[in-house]
């Protein structure tokens, strides 16, 4: 029963993040406006890690299945994607490597802060 508690309050955070997405005119996917609430309930104590943490690790082991329709449809879509295979994976490239600098940049600076917050103690 917590299982399906804990899933409950993942569906309803997902569905206000759809109800934003109709009601706010906005580019933004509804997942992202799940995930701002997310975050936001944590950070505010309004919900608590221990009151989703189980079935939030159930979802992130099985996330690798969740690809496999994407891929499909991928395979599925080979002719349409054939005259620009080239572009887009100079850009699939491209990006991995802005984002895992980025991301590298990022920890860095947050581990220099917290260095640098530790010697000023």
């Amino acid at each position: 029963m917590k299982y399906m508690k804990q899933f409950g309050v993942i569906l309803a955070i997902s569905l206000l993040g759809e109800l934003l997405n109709h009601l706010i005119p906005l580019p933004v996917p509804a997942s992202i406006y799940g995930l701002i609430l997310m975050l936001a309930a944590l950070c505010s104590g309004l919900l608590r890690v221990s009151d989703v943490k189980e079935t939030a690790v159930f979802l992130i082991e099985i996330m690798p299945m969740m690809f496999i329709p994407a891929a499909v449809g991928l395979v599925t879509s080979y002719d349409i994607l054939r005259p620009r295979l080239l572009a887009y994976g100079v850009i699939t490239i491209g990006t991995t490597f802005l984002v895992m600098a980025v991301s590298g940049w990022v920890t860095q600076a947050m581990l220099n802060r917290k260095k640098e917050e530790k010697t000023h103690e």
